[in-house]
C-alpha cells in the first residue's frame, strides 16, 4: 500500500519541489542584496543599541533615518510577502483537495478496497505519506522565509510581530500547511469532486485563518497597555517589535477623545490662542496618551500557539474524514 501511494503522489512530489526550487532560486538573491544592504546601512549596530531604553536621542534618530532608507529601498517586496503567504493555501488545493476527491471521482478507490485493503489502513497510509511530505516541506519553507525576511522584520517597527511577517516565518507554517491539507482531504470526502473540494478549501483556509489572525490573535495573551501624560517631555515609548494593538488620547476620566493619535507638548506650551495644550479638543487636566500592545518577546509563545490551533484542526478534519470515507460506496 505505501508503495501504491508512492507510485500515486510521486509526481505531484517531483513538481512541487521543482516549484520549490525556482522559488528559493529567486528569493536567495534577494535575500543575499537585504542582508548586504543591511549591513552596510550600519542596521545591525542599530538593532543592537536600540535595545538599549537609555540610548541617546541622536543615536534614535540617525538609526531610524536608515530604518527609513532600508524601508524605502526593499519596501515593494511586502507585495512579495502577501504573495508568499498563499503557499500553504496551494499546498492544501493541489495536495490535500485531489487525495480522496480525484480517487471517488474516477473510481479509482473501489480496486484498493477491494483487493484486502481496508479504508481504514487505506487513509492512514496515503493521510500519512502525504502528511510527512507536507510536514517537511513546511519546515523548510519557514526555515527559508525566517531567513528571508529577517531584515525585512528588523528594519519594522512592529519586527517579527507584523500581521504579514509573523505568518511567514517560524513553526506557524507547519500548523498553516497541515490545516489546508486536512481540509482539502475532509473536503474531498464531503463533496467528492475535485473542483468543489478545492473551492471549498480555497474558501475555508481564508476564512479561518483571516479569523484567526484578526479576531483570535491579539488576544492569546493579555494585552500590555502604557499610558502618558500629554504635557511634559517626550513621553515613553513602547519597544521597537512591539506590536500595537490601539492607541489614543483619553481624558482623565478614561474617555477616549481620539483614536490613533498622540499628543505631547513641552511643560507650559499655550497654544496661539493662550490656552493650554490639548485645550481644542476638550482636553482638561489629567488627559494622558493611550497604548495598547503586545510584547515583542512573545512572539514564540504566539507562534506556538496559533500552531498549535491549526494542528489540533488539522486532526480533527483527518478523524472527520477517516469517518467519512467509511461512509464512501
Amino acid at each position: 500500500m505505501i508503495w501504491l501511494a508512492w507510485r500515486q503522489h510521486r509526481k505531484q512530489l517531483l513538481f512541487t519541489l521543482l516549484g520549490f526550487a525556482a522559488l528559493a532560486a529567486l528569493m536567495i538573491p534577494i535575500g543575499l542584496s537585504m542582508r548586504h544592504t543591511f549591513t552596510e546601512f550600519g542596521l545591525p549596530d542599530c538593532v543592537r543599541q536600540l535595545a538599549d531604553a537609555d540610548v541617546a536621542r541622536t543615536t534614535r534618530d540617525s538609526c531610524d533615518a536608515a530604518f527609513r532608507r532600508f524601508a524605502t529601498r526593499y519596501g515593494s517586496l511586502n507585495l512579495v510577502a502577501v504573495l508568499l503567504l498563499v503557499l500553504p493555501m496551494l499546498v492544501g488545493l493541489f495536495w490535500g483537495a485531489p487525495l480522496v476527491a480525484r480517487e471517488v471521482e474516477h473510481g479509482t478507490h473501489r480496486f484498493a478496497w477491494t483487493q484486502g485493503v481496508g479504508r481504514t489502513h487505506w487513509a492512514l497510509v496515503k493521510f500519512g505519506l502525504v502528511g510527512v511530505a507536507t510536514v517537511a516541506l513546511a519546515v523548510c519553507y519557514g526555515l527559508g522565509m525566517s531567513w528571508w525576511v529577517s531584515p525585512l522584520t528588523q528594519a519594522a517597527h512592529e519586527g517579527r510581530m507584523g500581521v504579514i511577517v509573523f505568518d511567514l516565518q517560524g513553526i506557524v507554517p507547519i500548523g498553516y500547511t497541515l490545516f489546508a491539507v486536512a481540509l482539502g482531504i475532509f473536503a474531498g470526502t464531503v463533496w467528492r469532486k475535485m473542483l468543489p473540494a478545492m473551492g471549498v478549501t480555497l474558501v475555508g483556509f481564508v476564512g479561518v485563518r483571516a479569523a484567526a489572525a484578526i479576531l483570535a490573535r491579539p488576544h492569546y495573551q493579555p494585552a500590555r497597555t502604557l499610558t502618558f501624560p500629554i504635557e511634559g517631555t517626550e513621553g515613553p515609548s513602547i519597544g521597537r517589535g512591539d506590536w500595537v494593538l490601539a492607541s489614543g488620547v483619553r481624558d482623565a476620566d478614561g474617555k477616549m477623545v481620539l483614536a490613533d493619535s498622540q499628543i505631547v507638548c513641552p511643560p507650559g506650551t499655550k497654544g496661539p490662542d493662550g490656552r493650554a495644550c490639548g485645550a481644542e479638543l476638550g482636553l482638561g487636566p489629567g488627559a494622558y496618551n493611550w497604548q495598547l500592545y503586545q510584547p515583542a518577546d512573545r512572539f514564540w509563545l504566539f507562534q506556538s500557539i496559533e500552531t498549535g490551533i491549526f494542528v489540533a484542526l488539522a486532526v480533527v478534519l483527518l478523524y472527520l474524514a477517516i469517518r467519512m470515507i467509511r461512509r464512501i460506496a
